[in-house]
């Protein structure tokens, strides 16, 4: 029987076609990155028809993902199947992307050797320095990284990149870390407690919370805003926020925040604009271009606002007309595969009337306005 054809027959056959990244020990790492040279110099010297191998990697395109649904849970994630796509040094447009991946293995395999962890902005630098020619912009370095974790198989944090993470949490919550000092949430100043970017520590925190709700912020100055009004003392909350688009720690611990409380709902709070709701769907989903690891840290995240019913709250001076990027960002959600109809309707009804709002527009009704906002919605069961 082919393959695809036990995938089929399987309960689990979906499981089957799901392509991910492994945790794995840096000797593993190593192990792989030393298999990886040694088919390429097999190929190199093959008596009969020496070439220069391709590099298979899994595709990080749309038409590779599909929607994977718990079986015991509420959360649905997005994953990549087995359809790939090749770099060749053969190829001119694909000849400095296949020069970059050995570079990278290269660095990886080097700060592995010697247990180091870097940001990929230090990787940036570094090989910024080494190979100029390969890496003039971070986005190079970046999409070399993902290249490699499709190519080997294992997750970032395995090759030793460690995430830059901007996100911060405050709340009703108790963190404990191995041999040291507790860290009592609920006590900070309004900056809250920086989530640090090494997935290894947040793994090791033993989590303590009488809180009956997470909420998600889009943006700083909001998570700020609702902290310096102490909101979990009248709501007992953990507020999170990345600072716009999510890095993979905030979204870890939001995962494992979940995992440990599995009956706190998430409520999402978002400005009214495609972007808001492409940050509300990585959470919720997860993304395409880190489809091999991020699946892992979907969470059920409810869409509190802003929403089209709450428009009315908002003066008309402040809508802003959708940007060229707003309309961007909205044609590829609209074009995805997991986008549920609600969602779309809200996302429709943006491009529609081409307009957007900010979750700041509430402030015309007082700046102790918003906290009684997300009460409200919270109590009479208002999001999606």
């Amino acid at each position: 029987m082919a393959e695809t054809d036990v995938a089929a027959a399987s309960l689990f056959g979906a499981e089957r076609r799901l392509c991910s990244a492994d945790v794995l020990s840096p000797p593993e790492v190593r192990a792989r990155i030393e298999v990886a040279v040694l088919n390429f110099l097999a190929a190199l010297s093959s008596p009969s028809s020496p070439s220069i191998s391709i590099l298979p990697l899994i595709a990080r395109k749309s038409a590779n993902c599909s929607l994977r649904s718990g079986l015991l849970s509420d959360v649905s994630s997005v994953y990549l199947s087995y359809a790939f796509c090749k770099r060749s040094l053969m190829r001119e447009n694909d000849a400095k992307a296949f020069v970059r991946v050995w570079k990278v293995m290269e660095i990886c395999y080097k700060i592995l050797g010697e247990g180091k962890l870097v940001t990929q902005r230090e990787l940036f630098y570094k090989l910024l320095s080494d190979s100029p020619k390969y890496f003039s912009c971070q986005r190079h370095v970046n999409q070399s990284i993902q290249d490699v974790v499709s190519l080997l198989r294992c997750t970032r944090q395995s090759l030793g990149i460690m995430a830059s993470s901007r996100g911060a949490l405050i709340g009703r919550l108790l963190l404990n870390e191995p041999e040291e000092e507790h860290i009592d949430c609920s006590i900070l100043g309004p900056s809250g407690h920086a989530i640090t970017g090494d997935l290894n520590k947040l793994r090791k925190l033993n989590l303590c919370s009488d809180a009956r709700y997470l909420i998600l912020v889009e943006k700083d100055a909001i998570f700020q805003r609702l902290a310096e009004d102490r909101l979990y003392n009248q709501l007992p909350c953990i507020l999170i926020t990345a600072k716009g688009y999510p890095d993979i720690a905030t979204r870890f611990i939001l995962h494992l925040l979940s995992q440990t409380f599995p009956n706190l709902p998430i409520f999402a709070l978002v400005d009214w604009n495609p972007a808001g709701l492409a940050i509300l769907c990585t959470y919720k989903y997860g993304s395409i271009s880190m489809g091999l690891e991020s699946y892992r840290y979907a969470c059920n995240v409810k869409w509190l606002g802003l929403r089209g019913d709450d428009l009315q709250l908002i003066p008309q001076s402040a809508f802003q007309e959708l940007k060229p990027r707003d309309l961007q960002i909205a044609k590829s959600l609209l074009s995805s595969k997991f986008l549920q109809e609600k969602h779309r309707a809200e996302l429709t009804l943006m491009v529609e009337t081409g307009r957007r709002a900010e979750i700041e527009a509430l402030y015309c009704h007082g700046f102790d306005f918003l906290g009684k906002y997300i009460a409200r919605k919270i109590v009479q069961g208002d999001y999606i």
